[in-house]
């Protein structure tokens, strides 16, 4: 790469110097950092120009390791990733590149490129899903799931490096050393500088030409009834001499025909037979086994979509209360509905009956929804009703404690009180007499907490000294 470095201090353009021109900054340790990391991307562009992905792999992490703000190397990085099958690590990659570079970022039309394909989207998601229960199936021993698994990643992503290995790997657990060859050849088209294909490659060398590599000629094999057969060389050209047949007789001949026969029949059902019989086996052993992993398909859904519909069912409840909140069952309407019944009570001058049904219905309003939360015109009209009709209330509940007091009724005169205390805060002697009329009910504790307000509320006060007096009598 050729561009002007900016300083990691001010992001000023620097020049030949050693330091920042503009902030002062030290930057020549700085410099060769960013010197070292273009040439790492450099280095792991060409190896992706020639599918060294493994290497461009090392060269493009070690440069974001010196500079993790270089925006090519991630994205290239990211390609990387995404050639050989790996999805979510290509998309992480082009996020972080993204967040280090929100505007004029290729990394845009990647991450789109992807995302905005929906049917390459699940493609994406069941290759994965795939692939893990195919590590899942080799872990615990089926190894023919875990074929069938693999064939059907790569169906879906034939770049699936990991994939495609791990099939071959099997094949060659398996003692099919072709068939893995010939998938590990793929993986080399994919990627040729990968080790691991390589490390696996020698092995299934080893395995299907031991006698070359060991550097030995394969042994000859002799034909029955074969004279000895002799090799010599002439004029550098290797020359086979024909060897010496005697003519069979007619009777070794008829000997040898029917000899052949009974070998051939032996062949057939001792060998062909049984390899037959055998394949048919391993043909039917595939089937029950992709039935077997259809239905566990159908079953994983089947628990999907009753999750689905429990986290549905739930949803309607959950809507089915607001709506019946906003309907008006114990909701907001239901409130309005209340104050507005209340306001227009008021307004047509109530009598004692009427503003019993006020107060009950401020207060079903103060004690049925936290006010602050409802709107600026419910709040206002709220309180100018407490503020209006609340003493008149209050005044009424008096009276009616007053009442039950004389009658020898303290627990009514306690109920009535707290009424007209509730209405009118400012009420001194409801407040009094409140107290009064827990103490003569016996409840000592409140009688205790409602003087102290009277004192706290009105203080210097003859009520107030009356209750201190009862505070000391109680105490």
């Amino acid at each position: 790469m050729n561009y002007r470095m900016r300083c990691y201090n001010c992001g000023a353009h620097l020049t030949e110097q050693d330091f920042c021109t503009s902030c002062g900054a030290q930057v020549k340790q700085y410099k060769m950092l960013v010197m070292a990391s273009n040439r790492l991307y450099n280095v792991g562009l060409e190896k992706a120009r020639v599918r060294d992905l493994s290497g461009a792999i090392v060269s493009l992490r070690e440069c974001l390791r010196l500079n993790k703000n270089h925006i090519e190397a991630r994205n290239l990085l990211g390609l990387v990733y995404f050639e050989t099958g790996e999805v979510t690590a290509a998309l992480s990659e082009w996020v972080i590149s993204k967040n280090f570079k929100p505007n004029k970022n290729i990394a845009d039309t990647y991450i789109n490129m992807v995302q905005e394909n929906q049917s390459r989207l699940e493609e994406i998601n069941k290759t994965i899903r795939s692939y893990n229960q195919a590590l899942m199936h080799c872990q615990q021993e089926g190894k023919d799931m875990a074929i069938i698994q693999l064939k059907k990643v790569l169906k879906l992503n034939p770049n699936f490096l990991r994939a495609r290995q791990l099939l071959a790997l099997l094949f060659m657990d398996a003692g099919n050393y072709d068939i893995a060859e010939r998938e590990l050849k793929k993986c080399l088209k994919i990627d040729n500088g990968n080790m691991l294909t390589k490390r696996y490659l020698q092995e299934v060398d080893n395995m299907l030409r031991p006698a070359e590599l060991a550097g030995q000629d394969a042994p000859v094999k002799k034909e029955e009834g074969a004279e000895v057969i002799r090799y010599y060389n002439e004029k550098n050209d290797l020359v086979i001499k024909p060897a010496q047949v005697k003519e069979p007789k007619a009777t070794s001949s008829v000997l040898n025909v029917l000899l052949g026969i009974i070998i051939g029949v032996a062949v057939t059902f001792f060998l062909v037979l049984p390899a037959r019989i055998q394949a048919v086996r391993q043909e039917t052993n595939e089937e029950l086994i992709a039935v077997n992993e259809e239905a566990a398909d159908k079953a994983a859904q089947l628990d999907e979509l009753n999750v689905q519909v429990a986290d549905l069912s739930q949803k309607n409840k959950e809507l089915s209360a607001q709506l019946e909140q906003y309907a008006g069952t114990d909701g907001n309407l239901e409130l309005a509905e209340k104050l507005l019944t209340a306001a227009q009570m008021y307004l047509a001058t109530p009598d004692e009956e009427g503003l019993r049904t006020i107060g009950s219905n401020l207060h079903d309003i103060e004690t049925g929804a936290d006010i602050s939360t409802l709107s600026d015109s419910f709040q206002n009209l709220f309180r100018t009703l407490m503020a209006v009709a609340g003493p008149q209330i209050s005044d009424l509940y008096y009276n009616e404690g007053y009442t039950a007091y004389q009658d020898g009724d303290f627990q009514k005169a306690v109920d009535a009180y707290t009424q007209a205390v509730y209405f009118d805060a400012t009420d001194e002697e409801a407040l009094y007499q409140l107290g009064n009329a827990y103490r003569r009910n016996e409840d000592a504790e409140n009688a205790l907490k409602i003087y102290q307000q009277v004192i706290d509320l009105f203080p210097n006060t003859d009520r107030a000294t009356r209750s201190q007096q009862y505070i000391n009598q109680l105490n």
